[in-house]
């Protein structure tokens, strides 16, 4: 069979190697679009799953990865005509009509970005009194028979890293351990807030210290009447939401981040387990785990699930199981 010169100008590849600028001939067989931006989405296991390729004249294409696609040369004739095909004379042009089960129409507006702190908000966070070291010293002797906050006081007097995973880590559980605990408000917030006002460096490890010290903070601040201290707070607990600028990535960000809001993990399981095995040590520690989720909803105004309200008595509840 004699190959056609429109024949020569098409090339077979995986939908993969897609890039920005391919022209590539569409599911009806018949026309050519030029892609304007490709994005790549992954199964649940991490793995390359779903190509998203939007197209210049508007919509997109959803392809998996391996499957393969026809593209046009470039430099053919119908690279230059993006949205028709490339035709021999004496043929009529293709039909242009709609594909709609495969072209998707566009994506809805991005959400509007979280509104970070201004120095105005910031300046309601108090300056620590004194250095790192001495905060955390300053709450040990308000506790001199307090285990938990002397173990983690001795490993801190060794010196505050705030570039350690560790050490942040530290320092959120002696919060923790102070309000959660020993009912200390002021020693708690006055530790946290040695994490609170860090900045998000995209480290997700160091960043979960930080949080859960901002969710306690929020709480505690709320609870005392301190409305306007616990929403900076709640502005720093969503820096990473602001971070992507990219439209398209920040309303898929913004869908995995409003499901895990509306599925928390809560440890149920965990804790009727050990409640079973009569372990209260074991329960104690589940319950730690589900109270801070709860916190870190809270500070998020509650999800689609879980309302505030309901929230409010779920985290009383926990506070009177750990502290009895």
């Amino acid at each position: 069979m004699t190959e056609t010169p429109a024949a020569r100008h098409h090339l077979e590849q995986q939908a993969g190697s897609l890039t920005t600028g391919s022209h590539i001939v569409l599911p009806d067989g018949g026309r050519t679009a030029e892609i304007h931006q490709v994005e790549l989405e992954r199964d649940d296991f991490g793995a390359p799953a779903m190509v998203l390729a939007s197209l210049s004249g508007g919509g997109t294409l959803r392809i998996a990865v391996g499957t393969t696609v026809t593209v046009l040369a470039e430099g053919s004739p119908a690279a230059d005509v993006p949205q028709e095909q490339a035709k021999q004379p004496g043929e009529e042009p293709a039909s242009t009509a709609a594909v709609p089960a495969v072209v998707v129409p566009p994506l809805p507006p991005v959400p509007p970005a979280v509104t970070g702190p201004s120095e105005e908000d910031l300046a309601l966070i108090p300056a620590p009194q004194g250095t790192p070291e001495s905060v955390v010293e300053a709450a040990a002797e308000t506790h001199p028979d307090a285990q938990g906050v002397l173990l983690l006081a001795d490993r801190l007097a060794k010196g505050v890293n705030f570039k350690s995973g560790s050490c942040l880590k530290d320092l959120s559980d002696l919060a923790h351990e102070l309000f959660i605990t020993l009912k200390d408000a002021d020693g708690a917030l006055a530790v946290a807030d040695l994490l609170n006002v860090l900045p998000f460096d995209g480290n997700p490890g160091r960043w979960a210290s930080v949080e859960a010290s901002l969710a306690l903070s929020s709480y505690i601040c709320r609870q005392d009447g301190q409305a306007e201290r616990a929403e900076v707070y709640e502005k720093l607990i969503r820096t990473p939401e602001n971070q992507e600028t990219d439209p398209f990535k920040a309303r898929m960000a913004a869908k995995v981040r409003q499901r895990s809001l509306n599925e928390p993990n809560l440890y149920d399981k965990e804790i009727f387990r050990s409640i079973d095995n009569s372990n209260h040590d074991a329960e104690r520690e589940w319950r730690l785990l589900r109270l801070e989720s709860l916190l870190f909803l809270r500070a998020h105004g509650g999800s689609e699930t879980i309302g505030m309200g309901e929230l409010e008595r779920r985290i009383s509840n926990e506070l009177e199981a750990v502290r009895s």
